[in-house]
């Protein structure tokens, strides 16, 4: 055995006794580290990973889309959305987060039937591999839960292998009160098994079985899994639902020590693979808890910022970043090997857990009541000993910056652009929604036809209906999709816009969001003023401190700055970068 086979073997021995310490089950924690090993394929081969490197920079640019959000009549789905890749998002994007491309039964994708295939409505294994030789790509490892149509539970019905142990039961008469989970239907299903009947844990619905990881076999098959996608091109892993992993009765079974130390552990068998594949780790939670998922830069190499939107949506309805500043002056500077994953919009809602202790609870029902008159709807969770709470915003961005809390006005695209804006500059890699990118409004259609709440954000658009819009200047598509190019082509030629370069939170007012960033050899400054208000206002410069020895002007718009000491214009939701170089 080779001296780093033997490390990493050992380091492999030390996760497998974190997770299973009190699993009675697991006691030889040497032979499940080598069957781990096995599983990975790593014990003929493993890269040596480098700590604390930064395999990302100013350049690199997310889009989220589903398989089959462009279509094409008589196309397979993933043809063509590699050839809208090609021909509209080119050059704005080199990162794609393709949702559940697997087999599914509900929930669009997250409730997946079998992991090691391609949906067949979709593509195939081939059309994956093409996307991922020209772009980064981001796949799901759904590791929380899959679906009662999946062979493995239809297994555990018939108590055969693989599957019979697969799952996690629970009794009606355990104390579940703890429990916290973003839905309000009941948490355990009963089913009929070859065993006798049981109760299945069921976070998210009575489809999506939770799986059971305190069975060593579960661990194996998703490192196999893993395995799987990495030789098919996959080079960032999003663990959808990671939080609630681990359960153990009494608690609320949210993120558990055993949860993290699985994601330690998948971490260091990826890495040991490919240095430059990533783990994100997707934890809808309040904030402290989801920073958490960085551990000491040995966890999640990217957290997605969640706190995000429902804070910068907030303080554009508002014309008020004051809880915005507060939270962004909170938050730790991400060490060099992990980086924020900043979005404001996603398939999925605009998550309303991450907002509390960070917003006052008035001010998040004025939020809500504000979404609802721009046709948004709410979804709903189960709180700690039975509250009903709500859970997220479900609506398209491009609708919810229509106006303010006092209604709808003419500077949405405006405030549409700001809020981008403010993404782009913020330290951290930024990702766009494909549906942001390309202004797409509330789809009543489909949430009529669903009658699901999410779907109102999940349009599907005809490929040749988009390039026409696209095309069109007179459409809000055409505006927005070509603003938003401009500004990414200027944030990738920034070396202070590097996802760790430097940031310091500005003081200007309330009305006035500001930051700095510089490069990390301190050449470059930017000084990013965003009016996050609907007034216009006067900004001396004196108070955002230009060195004088420098020559500044804004990247946006060209203007030089000759005089440190004049006053500057801003626009309602105007955004300036104004740099040294």
């Amino acid at each position: 055995m080779s001296e780093l086979l033997h490390a990493l073997t050992q380091r492999i021995v030390l996760h497998v006794e974190a997770i299973y310490d009190d699993v009675s089950e697991v006691n030889d924690y040497q032979q499940l580290a080598e069957a781990i090993i096995d599983a990975a394929e790593l014990r003929n081969k493993q890269c040596t990973p480098v700590a604390h490197h930064d395999y990302w920079d100013q350049a690199d640019i997310a889009m989220i889309t589903y398989a089959d959000t462009v279509r094409e009549e008589g196309v397979a789905p993933l043809h063509v959305l590699h050839k809208a890749l090609d021909s509209l998002f080119k050059k704005t994007i080199n990162i794609v987060h393709i949702l559940p491309f697997f087999p599914f039964s509900s929930d669009d994708g997250f409730a997946v039937m079998d992991y090691k295939e391609v949906n067949e409505a979709h593509g195939s294994w081939n059309d994956i591999s093409d996307i991922a030789h020209s772009y980064h790509l981001m796949s799901d490892l759904v590791i929380n839960h899959c679906s009662s149509r999946s062979g493995w539970f239809q297994n555990f019905l018939k108590g055969v292998e693989p599957g019979k142990g697969y799952f996690f039961t629970a009794s009606p008469d355990d104390d579940l009160s703890e429990v916290v989970r973003p839905r309000t239907n009941p948490l355990l299903h009963a089913v009929e098994t070859a065993d006798g009947d049981k109760h299945v844990w069921c976070t998210f619905s009575h489809d999506q079985v939770d799986l059971n990881f305190a069975n060593p076999d579960v661990l194996l098959e998703f490192v196999k899994i893993v395995r799987f996608y990495l030789d098919r091109g996959v080079r960032i892993f999003r663990l959808d639902a990671v939080a609630f992993l681990w359960k153990i009765i009494g608690t609320s079974c949210l993120n558990l020590s055993q949860t993290h130390e699985v994601v330690r552990l998948l971490r260091t068998l990826i890495e040991h693979v490919r240095p430059d594949a990533m783990i994100i780790t997707e934890t809808n939670i309040p904030n402290r808890e989801n920073l958490s998922y960085f551990g000491n830069a040995n966890e999640a190499h990217c957290v997605y910022n969640f706190s995000l939107p429902p804070l910068l949506l907030n303080t554009l309805i508002t014309g008020d970043c004051g809880y915005l500043k507060q939270w962004m002056m909170s938050m730790p500077p991400a060490q060099h090997g992990t980086a924020y994953f900043n979005f404001i919009a996603s398939h999925d809602g605009i998550g309303l857990r991450p907002a509390e202790g960070l917003m006052r609870e008035d001010e998040i029902e004025k939020l809500i009541n504000t979404m609802q008159s721009f046709g948004g709807k709410i979804s709903w969770r189960n709180g700690q000993v039975g509250h009903v709470r709500p859970y997220e915003i479900n609506i398209s961005l491009y609708d919810a910056l229509k106006g303010t809390a006092a209604g709808a006005d003419e500077f949405g695209e405006d405030r549409f652009i700001c809020a981008h804006a403010i993404m782009l500059a913020l330290e951290g890699i930024p990702a766009f929604y494909i549906h942001s990118l390309l202004a797409t409004g509330n789809d009543y259609e489909r949430l009529e036809s669903t009658q699901r709440n999410r779907t109102i954000n999940r349009h599907r658009w005809q490929y040749d209906e988009l390039v026409e819009v696209l095309n069109d200047e007179t459409t809000q598509h055409a505006r927005i999709y070509n603003r938003l190019r401009s500004l990414v082509a200027i944030r990738r030629e920034q070396a202070a816009f590097h996802p760790n370069a430097t940031q310091f939170t500005l003081h200007l007012g309330n009305q006035i969001f500001g930051f700095w960033r510089q490069s990390m050899d301190r050449r470059q400054s930017i000084f990013c003023i965003n009016n996050v208000s609907n007034q216009m206002l006067s900004l001396s410069l004196l108070d955002i401190n230009l060195i004088s020895t420098e020559n500044w002007y804004d990247l946006i718009n060209g203007e030089q700055l000759e005089k440190l000491d004049d006053t500057i214009e801003l626009a309602p939701y105007q955004t300036r970068w104004i740099t040294n170089i």
